[in-house]
């Protein structure tokens, strides 16, 4: 975070002290201490803005406090803040600004992306005229911050509606009485937007999963439909960005086939709602594909088993490892995913592979999935190493916030 606080007065009344680990963290510049590395920390109120020191009385900082939260410090500056709501405001300015350098050829990116833009519980999607956002900490969740967040995005950003998505299990997590999503100002919480350059999808901000479509992905979807080409299947498509974009974009001759395009589409996904809602994007972009409501594992079990062939495929499963405990179970779900991928590509097929799950480290997914072509006994080259959109920042002191891999590879034989 910036070493110069916006707003620096007074400190916070509330201070805790941290054991020399949690000192660690924070000289180490990540904004999170766990609870088990706060040394005294007495009677603070749930939410409470507070000043963090050493053992020694030094003070270290200002943080938003959770009384819940295994994250019991989330730092907010290195310096004093006396007026968290306007600070909140200033940050909220900082992060459109910045979209406004990084983002283009769209109406739908994230705005405020929590601790990669200083701001942390804080999530605000843009889709076209309608905000989407999300509160995950008890600091966020109090009146005068949201009003100040309300406040900002409507004077910045003149949208029609604001709608915010409750995920119920992190406000219990956190202690928040329960809500449901809603319409918080404005009278629209649906609309259509664009992705990269005119790919169109229908958003419900009632509707779907987390804020709505998966835009950390945008980037790498324009990115693919580069090398789609031929029979091309989206495995875990759920409401079609990969697929539409290889349909929409195919015209545009792939960059590694001159003379190819994708000549079918075949999107797979477990949740019918998904596939209804990427139906009707489909026909919102005039085209038609073929929608299959299946367990991606067990179709393409059942594919490779058969002899199907395809010269494009895509692998964007759900996060496979939400703890480190599932590492395991999940670096054995990515290879036997690859492995049945990769053994149904025709030679010189692309292969596009996924993972949003922030405990298997880019190594590791490097490593299973370079295991699976040792399996299936075939040679990839990588065109395209990839993360998460720009609008997504991430910060080079905190991990977390860089999660999302994707790969982009070309069969050799």
């Amino acid at each position: 975070m910036p070493k110069k606080p916006a707003v620096s007065a007074e400190h916070a009344e509330t201070s805790v002290k941290l054991s020399p680990r949690g000192v660690a963290r924070l000289q180490g510049r990540h904004p999170w201490v766990y609870r088990s590395d706060v040394a005294e920390a007495n009677e603070v109120p749930p939410g409470q803005l507070v000043r963090v020191l050493d053992q020694r009385g030094k003070f270290l900082g200002t943080a938003l406090y959770s009384s819940s939260s295994q994250i019991a410090i989330r730092m907010i500056s290195h310096g004093s803040v006396a007026d968290l709501p306007a600070l909140v405001a200033e940050r909220i300015r900082a992060a459109i600004a910045y979209r406004k350098e990084v983002v283009s050829n769209t109406d739908a990116y994230r705005i405020v992306f929590s601790e990669g833009d200083f701001l942390p519980g804080l999530i605000v999607d843009r889709y076209n005229d309608v905000l989407c956002l999300q509160i995950l900490t008890q600091a966020m969740d109090s009146a005068p911050v949201r009003a100040a967040v309300l406040q900002t995005l409507r004077e910045e950003l003149q949208p029609a509606g604001i709608v915010e998505r409750v995920d119920a299990r992190i406000r219990e997590l956190e202690q928040l009485p329960p809500i449901p999503s809603r319409l918080l100002w404005g009278e629209k919480s649906s609309t259509v937007f664009n992705l990269n350059g005119g790919v169109r999808f229908e958003y419900d901000g009632l509707e779907g999963q987390k804020t709505g479509a998966f835009l950390d992905q945008r980037e790498n979807y324009a990115a693919a439909a580069q090398y789609a080409h031929g029979e091309a299947l989206d495995a875990f498509c759920y409401q079609g960005g990969f697929a539409l974009h290889f349909a929409v974009q195919s015209a545009v001759h792939s960059a590694l086939h001159p003379a190819g395009k994708t000549s079918s589409v075949t999107g797979v996904d477990s949740s019918r709602p998904a596939l209804e809602m990427a139906e009707k994007n489909a026909a919102l972009n005039g085209r038609e594909l073929e929608w299959i409501e299946a367990n991606a594992f067990d179709l393409l079990r059942e594919y490779a088993a058969a002899g199907r062939r395809y010269d494009t495929i895509v692998l964007d499963p759900p996060a496979f490892a939400k703890t480190k405990r599932d590492l395991e179970k999940a670096l054995g779900g990515y290879k036997e995913l690859n492995l049945r991928a990769m053994k149904m590509l025709r030679p010189g097929g692309i292969l596009v592979t996924c993972s949003c799950s922030y405990h298997v480290s880019t190594s590791d997914f490097f490593e299973v999935v370079a295991d699976a072509a040792r399996d299936a006994h075939k040679s990839f080259r990588v065109i395209e190493n990839r993360g998460a959109a720009k609008d997504h920042p991430m910060l080079l002191d905190v991990p977390e916030t860089s999660y999302l891999k994707c790969l982009i590879l070309s069969v050799s034989d």
